[in-house]
């Protein structure tokens, strides 16, 4: 695949001459293609539908519709709203010898980015990487090959109608070799970004040769504490558990103050409506039993917590103080989103101190943490890592910088 990959390169050299207002024209036309050829979309993901069972908790990230498709153009008209992120003067000063120096902003080049069967991702990607000056080689799997294939070849469409090469955006093959290939593209992709879950992330993260930006999963908790309300707290865990149980911020376990057991049952009820199976330890078990659904209700192992369910399943951990529910988040969290559900001010903020995730809530449910919800327009990624971004990935965290050094004929002692 050397030859694609040196033809994206290539055509990443050109995306420098675009001004914001072509880069924004060219998404504009995306975004209207969507909609206006949905019902070719819409065919090459039922062919993908067929292939997966429906009761696989992937399906529903796998799935488009027109309200999703109206969704993701909607999203990419947003990222034409925002201000370019390129050119940016963040830093500079003068040195004692008159040197002038500056620090700008610049597209990192090519953006390599593996991911499953999330077919809006390829829009996602195409819009926030053609924004920033970024070419992308985008690796889905194969459960979404013909919606990747009917996406990309829409964009192709958009971008031979402006003139722009189309090699700005390519997408390999749905193969493991093709995955290594990407991995091994030392010179030609400039960071990669793998969008999945443990297994997949983990494999990018042991075999890249080339640099790599962890999007982890999502081992989300929400902590009921003793001054939560009640009225908020039913709404946010059902919001966070229900809303999409796919996404990597759907919540897993909820961790219930044992001074509101008593009200457990009337906290999850509205779960029993959507079929979610409560998994409890010993203390939550005894609370729900007789209150909550028998075929809905299971005790907890030591393997129920720490686990991305990504399904209609929560398991729920009793714990005396804050001090234990932080200790079970260091535990079992993955560092992506956690919740506290209180009226205690003062216990809030020691929560949201203590807790090491990339987003931390307060009276708030997890469901929100999104590129779209956090005003970036869309995502390319949640970063749980610490070093370079952290959290919803937008435009700034998929560019460098560099130097900008002026002189007056100095030279160095």
């Amino acid at each position: 695949m050397e030859k694609l990959f040196q033809d994206v390169k290539r055509a990443s050299k050109t995306l420098s001459a675009l001004t914001d207002e072509q880069r924004n024209s060219i998404l504009l036309d995306v975004a209207e293609a969507i909609v206006a050829q949905q019902d070719t979309l819409l065919e090459a993901n039922a062919k993908d539908l067929e292939r997966m069972d429906v009761k696989n908790p992937l399906y529903d990230r796998l799935q488009l519709t027109p309200q999703r498709l109206e969704g993701i153009a909607a999203d990419m008209r947003n990222v034409t709203k925002l201000p370019s992120p390129l050119g940016h003067n963040s830093h500079q000063r003068t040195l004692p010898n008159g040197l002038r120096l500056h620090r700008v902003t610049v597209p990192f080049g090519v953006i390599g980015i593996i991911y499953e069967a999330r077919p809006n991702v390829t829009f996602d990607v195409f819009a926030l990487c053609f924004k920033s000056g970024n070419a992308c080689v985008l690796k889905g799997g194969r459960d979404a090959d013909d919606s990747n294939r009917a996406a990309v070849a829409l964009i192709h469409e958009v971008l031979k109608r402006h003139n722009i090469d189309e090699n700005t955006v390519s997408l390999l093959p749905a193969t493991h070799e093709a995955t290594a290939e990407m991995l091994n593209a030392v010179g030609y992709i400039d960071l990669c970004i793998p969008r999945g879950g443990r297994k997949l992330i983990d494999f990018v993260r042991d075999n890249a040769r080339i640099p790599v930006i962890e999007t982890g999963a999502g081992v989300v908790n929400t902590y009921f504490d003793k001054g939560g309300d009640l009225q908020k707290g039913q709404a946010i865990i059902l919001n966070a558990k229900t809303r999409r149980v796919s996404v990597c911020n759907a919540l897993d376990c909820l961790i219930i103050h044992q001074e509101r057991l008593a009200d457990l049952p009337q906290l999850v009820a509205p779960m029993a409506e959507k079929q979610v199976t409560l998994i409890a330890d010993s203390m939550a078990y005894n609370q729900l039993k007789g209150h909550y659904p028998d075929t809905l209700l299971m005790p907890a192992t030591d393997d129920s917590f720490g686990t991305e369910f990504m399904d209609y399943k929560l398991a729920i951990r009793t714990v005396a103080s804050i001090d234990e529910a932080l200790a079970h988040i260091d535990l079992y969290g993955s560092g992506h989103s956690e919740s506290i559900i209180t009226e205690d001010e003062a216990a809030a903020r020691l929560f949201q101190q203590k807790v090491d995730a990339a987003c931390v809530y307060w009276n708030a449910p997890t469901s929100f943490t999104d590129g779209a919800q956090f005003g970036l327009g869309a995502e390319i990624g949640i970063s749980t890592q610490k070093l370079g971004p952290r959290g919803p990935m937008g435009l700034d965290e998929i560019c460098t910088y560099k130097w900008i050094i002026e002189g007056e004929g100095q030279t160095r002692n």
